[in-house]
Formats: structure tokens, C-alpha cells, sequence
């Protein structure tokens, strides 16, 4: 027979449910996080846009994949995992910062036009 959490125990309900309500307080703390860190990396391609920056870095990527797999390590958290979740955020950034710079060089070809 397969156990569904509607016929389980009251007193691992409880703890299952406790449980559950950590992981969605750190889901949305994750996603507050992630929100400041855009609002950063937004700033970060501005500045790159107004001095014509590109919009990569793949050294510093690389130096921050490294910090972050060490880190990784040291929470008991698999590297692998973490270098994966910074590659998906880093492509994000960069797609942002393009966007932006994209806007910029429109902005300023419309103010030369003027």
C-alpha cells in the first residue's frame, strides 16, 4: 500500500508541516535575495552600457564560479550544483546587460539624431 501525507501519523504531520514552512520561508528568501542581486547586476550593466563596456566578463565569471564551488563545499552543498545555478543566473545577467546596452546605444543614437 502507498502512504499519501492524508494517512500518516499526527505527529509526523506536524513535523512534515514544520518543515514545509521552513522551505517556503527560504524559498522566499531566495527569491527576495535573488531580486537584490539583480537590482546590483542592473546597476553593473548601466555602467558598463555608459562606458561601453561588453556586456561578459569571463573572468570574473570564472573567478566567481570558483568562490562559489568552494562555498559550496564548505556548506555541504555539491559544487556542481552551485556552479550550475550561477552559470543560469550569469546567462540571465548577461542577456539583461545586452538588453541594456541595446537601450543605450538606441538612447544615444536618438540623442544624436536630435
Amino acid at each position: 500500500m502507498t502512504m499519501t501525507t492524508s494517512n500518516i501519523d499526527d505527529s509526523v504531520g506536524a513535523e512534515l508541516n514544520r518543515l514545509r514552512e521552513s522551505i517556503d520561508n527560504i524559498d522566499a528568501a531566495v527569491v527576495h535575495i535573488l531580486a537584490e542581486r539583480f537590482k546590483c547586476t542592473q546597476q553593473v550593466g548601466h555602467l558598463k552600457a555608459t562606458h561601453q563596456l561588453p556586456p561578459a566578463d569571463p573572468a570574473r565569471e570564472s573567478r566567481q564560479i570558483a568562490r562559489l564551488r568552494q562555498l559550496a563545499e564548505s556548506a555541504h552543498l555539491d559544487p556542481a550544483f552551485a556552479e550550475k545555478l550561477l552559470n543560469f543566473i550569469v546567462a540571465e545577467v548577461i542577456r539583461h546587460h545586452e538588453r541594456i546596452a541595446e537601450e543605450s546605444a538606441h538612447g544615444a543614437n536618438a540623442d544624436a539624431e536630435a
